[in-house]
């Protein structure tokens, strides 16, 4: 019989949380190649949308739809990506789009999902790395129009370069132009890949607004180029794994539908006026604790998302009474 579970949960700050659990999705396999767009838009139009999966137990349902359909190959998921590189010193308006990536690289590329950073390479140009890695590092100290760069002394990863510079100089190097890239001559770069200024969030989403805390990641790497996105793919070749790939690109995809009846349930919190709930992080955040919190009771194939009001935002302030 079909139900619908609701769940009481209480963080460690004492907020009383009301959510909606409903039960585990039904996948359709369509054999029609279409674009990622194409294909959003026939799930929604006779489904509920692209396949979501967030959990292990879903993805091991995704999988066997393709096994049952015979089906190997890629297909689209509602997996996506919106590109924005930015400058960590904020740099916007004229030379903020300037790139100089490694060419014979193929850069920038998505191999990893935390290889959102970027380094100077040792042979000329620019590449993608993990975040994580120890690298040397460039600062700035000057202006943005005649910025003067500085060599770290030491490895770090990127965030404690960022902080370094910051301490000491005025951030992590930026380049505007050919003029601030030739500044650096490879030969002073000692062979060594230097973390520069550039760099991206994961800005990761699921088509029918589901926050991304399960992550199951193939090791294919993905070429972004100029792309502004990028759009999700498995197959049950790679055991539901994913990347990316154009969201031009033509294939089969898989729609989801969940059974049984929805409910919205409202909640309200309390917090200072410096905390902004409609901030996508903390959004994330905010599901991600409840969501561990019912794996913490034993219950996993769930959804838990948000619901957009008109205006686009998920929360509303009340005035006080």
């Amino acid at each position: 019989m079909e139900r619908l579970l609701l769940g009481i949960l209480v963080l460690s700050d004492g907020v009383i949380f009301f959510t909606c659990l409903r039960l585990q999705p039904v996948y359709h396999f369509v054999n029609q190649s279409l674009s990622w767009t194409e294909a959003q838009t026939y799930c929604r139009q006779t489904h509920t949308d692209l396949a979501t999966f967030l959990s292990s137990d879903e993805q091991n349902l995704f999988i066997n739809t393709l096994s049952s359909a015979g089906h190997t190959s890629d297909v689209w998921i509602g997996l996506f990506s919106e590109i924005d590189w930015r400058w960590s010193d904020g740099l916007t308006g004229s030379g903020a789009d300037y790139r100089h990536w490694k060419t014979s690289s193929s850069e920038p590329s998505f191999d990893q999902p935390d290889e959102l950073c970027v380094s100077f390479h040792y042979d000329g140009g620019w590449i993608t790395e993990r975040c994580p890695y120890g690298r040397y590092f460039l600062c700035y100290k000057g202006s943005h129009a005649n910025p003067e760069f500085v060599f770290g002394k030491e490895p770090l990863s990127w965030s404690d370069a960022q902080t370094y510079c910051r301490k000491n100089f005025i951030d992590l190097a930026i380049f505007k132009n050919d003029t601030d890239y030739q500044k650096i001559q490879v030969s002073t770069l000692g062979g060594y890949r230097h973390w520069i200024g550039l760099f991206r969030d994961p800005n990761l989403h699921w088509s029918d607004g589901s926050g991304v805390n399960f992550t199951s990641w193939d090791s294919a790497p993905t070429m972004i180029g100029s792309m502004p996105v990028i759009c999700g793919v498995t197959s049950s070749g790679k055991s539901g794994r994913w990347k990316f790939l154009p969201c031009e690109t033509r294939l089969p995809f898989v729609c989801f539908d969940r059974p049984g009846k929805k409910q919205v349930v409202k909640m309200r919190l309390h917090t200072d006026n410096s905390v902004d709930l409609n901030d996508p992080v903390l959004r994330g955040i905010i599901l991600t604790k409840l969501q561990n919190r019912l794996q913490e009771t034993g219950v996993s194939v769930v959804t838990l998302s948000w619901r957009n009001q008109p205006d686009g935002n998920v929360f509303k302030k009340e005035k006080k009474t």
